[in-house]
């Protein structure tokens, strides 16, 4: 696994989820860690204690498995005692509340400047998170809050956290632009985790309504687990209504994909998005990055993150509602001029790859922002 070395630049990635090279999480840190260029500064990450993660420690990356699942936040208390004490930077990179607390408490004292770094993909305030984070910020001005959108960060901000800063969520980098020109229309396409916030029932009653009317259109859903290979009652019970419909055209993929087939779902798709209004507001989906960075259009809830990225490049279409027909005259829009939408969403992903290289973060957590 490598040597952590020891040293101001060691940038320790406290990520106790991470154990696969699936979803959202190992896309994030692997889009930070191959932002390094030149002379990279040297990066441990402290994983959960099944983490397999051969892409990262091929290029260089000490991968410590570490937490588990019971004892984690124990665990976690005890890691940032030690990592405070010693030499290197702490990037916890999915935080919330639970972890500025652990951080406060471990520390015992004022956190020195350029030291710790949490970042806050999403946050729901409420008045007693709100009266939480305002303790930390008082006891613990020196934490750097990082951000992805400024409505997220405006929360922090507002608790007393001084060192906010807005950095773009990072993408994963691709190595060349999306063949534009090649086959047209393949699939719809769900991509990333089964989970109730991102509108799986919706895409079951979607495939439902085909089946029903006789529909041939090809579907894949990708139907990968939480973190430790769960499923909650609710995405249970959608998985197996799923499999009921006995859709002649759906494939249902289950295992965890290498990059490039990951990346060739995308090929010739219509990446469907249904997330909750309420949940995606101002909340950043690596699954649209991913979309665009392939040229793959994108149908997704209106009043989203992901709505307002479509419309700036027209690269796929909004729907008010969920329903399969609201959801089928958006894929027939999209269907009936698929050349031009993939040609938007490939230019997307071109602009943001530049404007969501994980090289800004980088240089945050490097010292140099």
């Amino acid at each position: 696994m490598g040597n952590t070395g020891r040293g101001e630049n060691l940038i320790h990635i406290v990520e106790p989820t991470l154990e696969t090279e699936a979803g959202h999480c190992h896309s994030f840190v692997e889009s930070l860690c191959r932002a390094t260029g030149e002379n990279p500064p040297p990066i441990c990450i402290w994983a959960g204690s099944r983490a397999r993660l051969p892409r990262l420690e091929a290029s260089g990356i000490t991968v410590r498995p570490y937490f588990h699942r019971r004892f984690r936040r124990i665990q976690q208390y005890f890691l940032l005692r030690r990592l405070i004490a010693d030499p290197g930077r702490i990037f916890l990179s999915t935080g919330g509340r639970i972890d500025l607390v652990l951080l406060d408490r471990a520390a015992g004292r004022e956190i020195p400047p350029g030291k710790a770094y949490l970042y806050a993909h999403w946050v729901r305030p409420t008045a007693a998170k709100e009266d939480s984070f305002r303790k930390v910020a008082r006891k613990q001005p020196h934490i750097v809050i990082l951000a992805p959108t400024p409505s997220i960060g405006e929360v922090f901000s507002r608790c007393g956290f001084v060192q906010t800063k807005i950095v773009p969520y990072p993408i994963t980098p691709r190595e060349e632009a999306p063949d534009v020109l090649s086959a047209g229309f393949r699939h719809l396409l769900f991509a990333g985790g089964a989970r109730q916030d991102k509108g799986f029932p919706a895409m079951v009653d979607l495939v439902t309504f085909l089946a029903e009317t006789g529909s041939d259109i090809p579907v894949v859903v990708q139907a990968s687990a939480d973190h430790y290979d769960r499923f909650d009652p609710e995405t249970k019970a959608d998985l197996i209504r799923l499999q009921s419909t006995r859709y002649h055209a759906l494939r249902v993929v289950r295992e965890t994909l290498d990059p490039t087939a990951y990346s060739d779902l995308f090929r010739g798709a219509i990446c469907l998005q249904p997330y909750r209004r309420g949940d995606f507001a101002d909340r950043i989906s690596g699954v649209t990055l991913d979309a665009l960075s392939a040229g793959c259009p994108v149908v997704a809830t209106d009043g989203t993150w992901m709505a307002r990225v479509i419309r700036r490049f027209d690269a796929g279409r909004e729907v008010g509602d969920l329903s399969p027909e609201s959801l089928m005259a958006a894929v027939n829009d999209i269907r009936s001029d698929y050349g031009r939408y993939r040609k938007n969403a490939a230019r997307a992903g071109v602009t943001l790859q530049v404007e969501n290289s994980g090289r800004h973060l980088l240089s945050i957590l490097s010292g140099g922002g």
